[in-house]
């Protein structure tokens, strides 16, 4: 159930949005900052915030790929699989950090704390292979600079 702040937060976007659906990727990112993902729970709750259907609802959250609706790590990575992040070694960026972590694209570590992600584009080809750690965004991320990264986001 959403704390009464966080609704009466949400009613605010809504209120301020031009329509209903304009406010609907705030809504699922919040829910989904509240839950840790979008779960079905969260999926009845935006729609009934947003006055639409829950298919309506999850029509939206599974075109945004930053919309989780299976759980996922406390931290996700998405590694940018764009033709410029592809041909600075993205793929093999993404192979090596599935092997630092054990696991596969799409997978979640053991301990709950990384999830690893393909991303279509996070627009900063020109740093390219580049990545991210929940909202920050990481460019010309070489094999031994992800090793790094992982070190210091499981040292946080």
């Amino acid at each position: 159930m959403i704390p009464i702040e966080l609704k009466a937060e949400l009613q605010g976007r809504i209120a301020a949005a031009v329509t209903n659906r304009e406010a609907a990727v705030d809504v699922m990112k919040a829910l989904q900052a509240h839950y840790g993902w979008l779960t079905d729970e969260a999926v009845v709750e935006a729609a009934g915030l947003l006055g639409l259907s829950p298919l309506q609802v999850e029509e939206l959250a599974t075109f945004y790929e930053m919309i989780y609706r299976r759980p996922v790590g406390r931290q996700v990575i998405h590694v940018c699989d764009s033709i410029s992040c592809w041909a600075m070694g993205g793929e093999t960026l993404l192979s090596h950090i599935a092997a630092l972590l054990g696991v596969g694209v799409g997978e979640t570590t053991a301990d709950g704390l990384f999830t690893l992600l393909p991303c279509c584009c996070l627009g900063n080809c020109g740093e390219a292979p580049t990545l991210m750690i929940g909202d920050t965004i990481f460019g010309g991320v070489s094999l031994e600079g992800a090793a790094e990264l992982l070190d210091q986001q499981r040292n946080r």
